[in-house]
């Protein structure tokens, strides 16, 4: 299968294996577009795309850039939207209903999103939605088996309306535990971090879905604490409280089961090693990649014959 596959050449996130994943199973020209490129798609597709030698075309670009652009995407053929952010479609935030509004636009589109229930969610307002999670970088990230001296933290950033609810908990945590809050670069400073915390404390408050943290915690070999994002979520990843993961919906409830685990060092070293094992075996972006590809490879819905003046606005750009 011939992709081409537009990404954002500004992202916070390393996400370099994840491509390697899916060129590894298809002739894939990945190309990394600029702000201003993604700004004006018109533009780059006019100059720098034949889009007759494709099979799909996949956008992994920046929503807000998207949403602008609705003439002219509506006449690019084969398409498919990979989205890890729509879990903000049903989260009280700026973009709350707005991938709904957008995807209702474009009702030929896949559109392969990181969240199962988000999925379920979209499927049932019309979307050709798939599902295929998160993951983490298997050549940055992996368990040293280095000796662990940060007992109870968490890891990333609190700063965004999206994150109010990871804040507010882990500010509760902060207040009954000695908990480690910090940020690091990206890189070996994060792997090495990860790799020095025994319990890392997942506060994806309100989201639906679980964040790319959680995989590459327990990718680390840390004892994942999670917030629980519900049984069907939780089955469609193999999640299993206190087998490969530790569930809590509450300060309470996580103190309780953290206490156990403290008394119970065997207990907390099973489930480090067979989240880690699970990690490793389902979520490495090689891993992830070849799903993308598997959810490409199904036959789109027939699009939609547009207007001359539907293409005019997607040619001209008015």
């Amino acid at each position: 299968m011939k992709v081409l596959f537009l990404v954002q050449k500004e992202q916070r996130a390393i996400l370099d294996r994840l491509y390697e994943g899916v060129a590894e199973h298809s002739e894939c020209d990945l190309r990394w577009l600029t702000s201003a490129q993604q700004r004006n798609l018109r533009g780059y597709f006019r100059r720098e795309v034949d889009v007759t030698r494709y099979d799909r075309i996949v956008f992994f670009l920046r929503f807000k850039q998207e949403i602008r652009q609705v003439p002219f995407i509506r006449t690019v053929p084969n398409l498919v939207i990979l989205e890890h952010d729509a879990y903000q479609n049903y989260i009280p935030c700026k973009y709350t209903g707005k991938f709904s509004a957008h995807y209702r636009k474009l009702p030929w589109v896949r559109v392969i999103s990181s969240g199962f229930m988000v999925s379920e969610r979209l499927r049932e307002e019309g979307v050709d939605a798939v599902f295929v999670p998160k993951g983490y970088d298997q050549n940055l990230l992996q368990d040293q088996g280095r000796k662990r001296d940060i007992e109870l933290a968490f890891v990333g950033s609190t700063n965004s309306v999206a994150y109010s609810g990871r804040k507010a908990l882990l500010e509760e945590l902060g207040r009954v535990e000695t908990l480690v809050v910090t940020r690091t670069k990206s890189g070996e400073e994060y792997r090495d971090t990860l790799n020095r915390i025994q319990f890392f404390v997942s506060a994806d408050v309100g989201m639906g879905e679980y964040m790319i943290k959680n995989f590459e915690a327990m990718a680390c070999g840390c004892v994942l604490l999670a917030f629980d994002q519900g049984a069907a979520e939780n089955s469609a990843l193999g999640l299993i409280d206190m087998q490969n993961v530790v569930l809590y919906s509450s300060i309470p409830q996580l103190q309780e089961k953290l206490a156990l685990l403290r008394t119970d060092p065997e207990l907390a070293s099973h489930i480090a090693i067979n989240g880690r094992n699970l990690a490793v075996s389902q979520f490495s972006f090689a891993a992830i990649g070849k799903r993308v590809v598997q959810e490409l490879e199904p036959k789109l819905r027939v699009q939609a014959k547009l207007s001359w003046f539907d293409r005019l606005r997607g040619t001209v750009g008015i």
